[in-house]
């Protein structure tokens, strides 16, 4: 009895475990185990219930899929319930599969369809008549999470699909996929959100499922998604004999499918083909993590049936994470372009994953502590989603006493300035303006277009101003002097003439550039002109407490604790001292209106523009009396759409919102469309 008891506290045990585990993985999206350790626990629990039927229950994460829907989206019934698959781990556990295959359908060879497993977020597509109406996540494969719009922003998806010649489209289709992210993407987003002091995604994976459930489509537009398509889940009025005709099928009506499929006669075929795939996935431009193995013909397929959880006709063949050796020589810190300070691990060269790795990012001083790093380690090194390098653990048994112990400095290695760890943020950060790891990107930034709209200061320019000692802070760009400027590597005189004119013209711009332009974390166009707006002078910004700012309409207290810190570090109040001392405007200009035209209505710009850049816009729209606001609600009275519009341009006609093009646009401001 006391046995009994015992196994039924581990099988409760475990099924927390794996709810627990569940959540970080579908929903979160921040999975704390591997996958080999996750289905070690969900085998464990296997065993104990076949064991002890009596003691299963119908809540038992062995009884479904897992995963709930996020909550934000509408949830959605798949019409065909998606289910997960079993998985392997070497060509023994493989072959086992297929005498399992061979023994219940009494045949000596089934046939094979070998795939890549794409490291994505699954997703059903709902197509009627040929057009494409719903896209759902998996969620816990019975429901998912309306993503629509955002599956929209991926390129590859087809929203009307090819009818192939003397073929009728079906009239309700229901295709499955992966949707991923490609490794340059996850990469550039990762370095982004490392500049800011935020937590990085893990990998890809967790990138891709990140972004579909944003709830901002036009971000979801900029992260670039892609999509594999690898099967069917519903069709209307149609068969295939196997699944390798139903991949032509979507092939041809306009799918995105992976060309790396093979069809295989034995299992010793797919054992090898699953073996190239090992050595080749680091020249994907995506993330796998496996090969995905099916019976291929369908009559085989529905004899072989299916559990609760899985098919029993086909199977995931899971590579294991390569992992290697190395010494970490030496830790160094670098500044990035808004000042966060990134510890770096100097590694001994070691080839992993088709490159050659000597760094790894550390992230952050709370990243050592918890791995006990020490310089002078060894440690166990992978690439995370095979792109980044990482320290995984250290070797802790190889230790001699002699490593040392590493603390982030105080000050910042590139120009002394005190470091500062903001709230909510985990990175050190230099606030110093002047400081000169950071100073061109800075200087790039102030001259850019939106900001101070330095004609002629670009990349090359800046380096050159820089590398020569010519400016150290954005104030030393108005002491330039003509006959310097054109001594400079291929800057002829009336070059120099053209630059040192557009320097000076800057010095009049609107407050609300001057705001942007000085780069304080999380301040973009819009709330600098907005800053610009409420406080009328750089000084009273610069004077105003806290609580103030917060208090200011969509400044936020993230935002509202960067705008009240830069202004308190020594060396920016030196820099705005001397911009005022240059004559650039500090302050808020009392200006006619152009025109009336605009007066009390509210403008949402969308999409691309021939004839402005949309911040252009938005000022035209304030100078007439308008409004011009970043989000569609029922109190918008226009949305402006160029090329490529986003969300906003479906929300603006769920709403009934009146949608304006560019020309249509422009005659509202001459005052010739007022009934547009």
């Amino acid at each position: 009895m006391r046995m009994k008891k015992d196994i039924k506290k581990k099988i409760e045990e475990l099924k927390k475990q794996i709810i627990r585990h569940n959540k970080k993985y579908y929903v979160d999206n921040k999975p704390e185990i591997s996958d080999s350790e996750y289905d070690g626990i969900m085998d464990e629990l296997k065993r104990l219930e076949e064991s002890h039927p009596d003691l299963m229950s119908p809540d038992s994460p062995t009884q479904r899929v897992g995963g709930e829907a996020l909550k934000g989206f509408k949830t959605v019934e798949h019409r065909v319930p998606m289910l997960s698959m079993d998985n392997t781990y070497s060509p023994e556990e493989i072959i086992e599969f297929d005498e399992r295959v061979r023994k219940n359908l009494e045949v000596e060879k089934p046939g094979y369809v070998v795939e890549l497993k794409i490291d994505g977020v699954s997703i059903s597509l709902l197509y009627e008549k040929g057009e494409f109406i719903r896209g759902a996540t998996r969620g816990d494969g019975v429901k998912g999470d309306d993503v629509t719009l955002n599956l929209k922003t991926i390129k590859s998806l087809p929203l009307k699909l090819e009818a192939k010649k003397g073929a009728a489209l079906p009239n309700l289709f229901e295709a499955r996929g992966e949707v991923y992210m490609p490794g340059k993407i996850f990469a550039g987003i990762n370095e982004e959100k490392e500049e800011q002091g935020e937590e990085l995604f893990a990998n890809p994976r967790n990138a891709a499922a990140g972004s579909l459930k944003l709830l901002d489509s036009s971000i979801v537009a900029k992260r670039h998604l892609d999509m594999w398509i690898y099967g069917i889940g519903y069709i209307g009025g149609r068969e295939f004999k196997a699944q390798s005709d139903a991949l032509d099928f979507l092939k041809d009506s306009g799918f995105p499918v992976n060309p790396h499929i093979k069809k295989c006669g034995s299992i010793e075929e797919v054992i090898e083909y699953c073996n190239q795939w090992q050595e080749k996935r680091h020249k994907l431009e995506y993330d796998i993590d496996g090969m995905v193995i099916k019976v291929d013909f369908f009559s085989y397929q529905r004899a072989l049936g299916q559990t609760s959880k899985s098919p029993r006709w086909m199977i995931a063949y899971k590579f294991p994470a390569e992992r290697k050796e190395t010494v970490l020589e030496d830790i160094l810190v670098q500044i990035g372009r808004t000042g966060t300070l990134t510890p770096v691990a100097v590694l001994r060269p070691i080839e992993l994953a088709g490159s050659t790795v000597s760094r790894a990012s550390l992230h952050n001083q709370d990243e050592i502590g918890r791995k006990d790093i020490r310089i002078g380690d060894h440690v166990l090194v992978e690439k995370a989603g095979e792109i980044i390098p990482q320290i995984v653990e250290v070797v802790k048994k190889k230790r001699k006493g002699s490593e040392k112990e590493f603390s982030m400095p105080k000050k910042c290695p590139a120009c002394g300035s005190a470091v500062k760890k903001l709230k909510n943020e985990v990175a050190l950060r230099c606030e110093n303006m002047s400081c000169p790891a950071q100073l061109k990107e800075r200087i790039r930034h102030f001259a850019s277009r939106d900001a101070m709209d330095i004609e002629g200061m670009g990349e090359a320019v800046v380096a050159q101003l820089v590398d020569n000692k010519m400016i150290k802070d954005y104030g030393d760009i108005y002491n330039l002097k003509h006959i310097k400027v054109a001594d400079m590597d291929r800057m002829a005189d009336k070059s120099a003439a053209n630059l040192i004119s557009a320097i000076e013209k800057s010095k009049s711009n609107a407050l609300n550039r001057l705001v942007y332009g000085l780069g304080i974390r999380h301040v973009g166009v819009r709330s600098a002109w907005i800053l610009a707006s409420r406080f009328k002078t750089i000084d009273a910004l610069a004077e105003t407490s806290m609580e103030e700012l917060q208090g200011v309409n969509e400044i936020g207290p993230v935002m509202a604790e960067s705008v009240y810190n830069f202004f308190r570090t020594e060396e920016n109040k030196k820099l705005i001292d001397k911009l005022k001392r240059s004559g650039v405007n500090t302050e808020e200009k009392e200006t006619s209106l152009k025109s009336k035209n605009l007066e009390g209505k509210t403008f949402v710009v969308t999409g691309s523009m021939e004839g402005f850049s949309r911040n252009e816009m938005e000022e035209l729209i304030r100078s007439m009396g308008g409004n011009a606001s970043s989000s569609v609600s029922k109190n918008t009275d226009y949305v402006i759409a160029g090329k490529d519009p986003g969300s906003k341009f479906e929300k603006a006609k769920q709403l009934g919102v009146k949608i304006v093009s560019e020309q249509e646009f422009k005659k509202l401001i001459a005052g010739a469309g007022r009934d547009i």
